[in-house]
This record gives structure tokens, C-alpha cells and sequence, in this order.
């Protein structure tokens, strides 16, 4: 007896289903089935419950991850290329700094050697000196190019240094029978009257310093042989 009811139960819930089902077939057939796709299952002492998310929402959060990784690689992939070109620009720098760093100490050691070079060449001079070897080129070389009164004075810092000639600029100057104006008087007396011009005077200091358009040369004069500038002929 009690079986039965039992029974008749599960087939009035079985039949109510049904109807309610019933009901609402046309409504449930106008649209499309949502497909579900179960996430997790939660069981409790009695009771087992399914949490399910709808196809469509999954899809879409599929998509916005997909897209957040690619955005993500994107973003990475900036930031490496940033560095690499940070990296590269600084590397460039170093490089040119190197480089301007070492034709700046080129130009130094050169200018460095010149100065050098010029101080070597520049000899001791008395005082005085200056004033008779501007002199001798006013009397020598007044007329000629700015060059030639620098090489007539050359000459005589050359023949200083030479170690065949007297060692002083006035020796040089003065030994017998070099310098027509010296025999004369006339170099003395220009000398004398400061009758130089600043020119003369400028020819002198320059070679006193080392200036030497003509080499080794020890000699000048009207020839026509030797390093030609102006009228005179060096050799």
C-alpha cells in the first residue's frame, strides 16, 4: 500500500513535468538552445549543485585573454626593442666619445710636437739680438717678400746652429767677410738709428723662433741656383 502511493506520487510529479513542459514548447522553440559548458561542481553533505557558464560568455572570455596575451607580447616585445635601441644609442655615444677622445689627444701630441719642434729650433738669443738681425735683413732683404726677409734671417739662426759658423747671431753677423753691410757701416748704423721697419723686425723674431722657409741653406744671394724667393737664390 504504501509502495503504491509512493508510486503514484512519482507519476503525478512525472505528469506535472510534463504538462509544464508542455506549455511552454512553442515559447522554448521561437529562440535557440543556450548551450552551457559546466565549470565546477560543488557538493555538499546531501545536495550536489553544477555551476554551469554559457558557451557564448566562455567563448568571450576566451577571446579577452587570448587578446590581454597578445597585448601582453606586444607590450614586451616594445619594451625589449626600447632597450635594445637605449643600448644601441649608448654604445654609438661611447663610440663617438672614444673617438673624439682620441683625435683630441692626437691633435694635442701633434700640437704638443710641434711646439716641440719649435722650441728646438728656436735658439738663445742675446739681448739685443733681435734688433741686429732686424737690421741686417732691412739692409739684406727691405725690399723683398715678408718670406725673404724671414729666410735672410733663417740663414743666419742656421748658420748659429751649424757648428761650422761662430755660435751667437752677432758673430755670425760680424765675421769678416760674410755680410756686405756689416763691412760697410751701413748695417751699423741702422742699428743704430732704429731705422728697421716692423716688418724687418717681425722677419726676425720669427726666425728667431724657428720660422725657416729655406731648409738648411747657409747661403743667399743674386745666383741662380737654390730656392728662389723673391730676388734672392738660398742654398
Amino acid at each position: 500500500m504504501l509502495q503504491g502511493k509512493k508510486f503514484i506520487k512519482v507519476l503525478s510529479a512525472v505528469t506535472v513535468c510534463t504538462m509544464f513542459t508542455a506549455g511552454f514548447t512553442t515559447q522554448a522553440a521561437s529562440s535557440m538552445p543556450e548551450a552551457f559548458t559546466i565549470d565546477t561542481v560543488d557538493k555538499g553533505e546531501n545536495t550536489e549543485a553544477i555551476g554551469r557558464i554559457p558557451a557564448l560568455e566562455m567563448k568571450d572570455t576566451k577571446k579577452a585573454a587570448t587578446d590581454a596575451k597578445t597585448a601582453y607580447d606586444a607590450e614586451q616585445r616594445r619594451i625589449k626593442e626600447e632597450q635594445e635601441r637605449i643600448a644601441a644609442e649608448a654604445q654609438r655615444a661611447a663610440e663617438e666619445a672614444q673617438r673624439a677622445a682620441e683625435e683630441a689627444q692626437r691633435a694635442a701630441e701633434e700640437e704638443a710636437a710641434i711646439s716641440a719642434a719649435a722650441e728646438a729650433s728656436a735658439m738663445p738669443v742675446a739681448a739685443g739680438d733681435q734688433e741686429l738681425l732686424a737690421s741686417i735683413i732691412f739692409c739684406e732683404a727691405g725690399n723683398q717678400p715678408y718670406d725673404g726677409q724671414v729666410a735672410v734671417g733663417a740663414v743666419i739662426m742656421n748658420r748659429v746652429r751649424s757648428g761650422v759658423y761662430p755660435n751667437s747671431v752677432a758673430e755670425v753677423i760680424y765675421q769678416s767677410g760674410q755680410f756686405g753691410p756689416a763691412m760697410t757701416g751701413w748695417l751699423d748704423s741702422v742699428l743704430a738709428s732704429g731705422g728697421y721697419t716692423d716688418t724687418a723686425m717681425q722677419a726676425a723674431a720669427d726666425a728667431i723662433a724657428g720660422a725657416n722657409p729655406i731648409g738648411d741653406c747657409l747661403y743667399f744671394g743674386n745666383g741662380d741656383w737654390g730656392i728662389q724667393i723673391g730676388d734672392h737664390f738660398f742654398h
